[in-house]
């Protein structure tokens, strides 16, 4: 399973539910993609990871990454899931997240990469994303919704209802 969209749309907590409920093992792109200090991985050392992780059967990989990067991950999952909010939540709920790192680091953000120091970038990448690269993104998922069950993720009201339908318990509880 793929999980993709904008930064800030709930993707990483989405997929550490799914993964408990579910039982999949969980990967993070930012985890393969930054080294300590937002200093990028080898091209391809990045390659040769994911890889090795989308041959394997099973697992939920969570985040965005290169198109070429994406387009793998597509191409063997069984499910993708796109968080498509409208790009002023998307930037909310980021700053919502950048704002709480000042208090404490983010529990799943990639080692040594400290939050704060990247929050211009990450307003212009979010605006780039939404402008430049979710058209591409939105095609690539077209291309691929014949054969592979495609779940959109347009407002909270779905992320909660897709949360309570796929992740039962108490982790989707609420």
């Amino acid at each position: 399973m793929a999980i993709v969209g904008n930064a800030g749309g709930g993707k990483s907590t989405l997929a550490r539910r799914l993964s408990a409920a579910r039982g999949l093992p969980l990967y993070a792109v930012d985890h393969l993609q930054w080294q300590p200090g937002w200093q990028p991985t080898l091209v391809d050392q990045f390659r040769r990871a994911q890889g090795e992780i989308i041959e394997r059967e099973r697992w939920i990989f969570d985040g965005f990454g290169s198109l070429e990067s994406i387009r793998a991950r597509f191409d063997r999952a069984d499910t993708i899931v796109f968080v498509d909010l409208p790009l002023w939540h998307h930037h909310w709920w980021a700053m919502k997240r950048q704002f709480l790192c000042f208090f404490r680091p983010r529990p799943d953000g990639p080692p040594g990469c400290p939050m704060l120091p990247v929050t211009g970038r990450l307003l212009h990448m979010m605006w780039d994303i939404h402008r430049n690269v979710r058209p591409l993104l939105i095609a690539e998922i077209e291309r691929r919704r014949p054969d592979c069950r495609v779940i959109e993720i347009k407002s909270p009201r779905d992320m909660r209802d897709f949360v309570h339908r796929y992740c039962p318990g108490p982790a989707g509880a609420g």
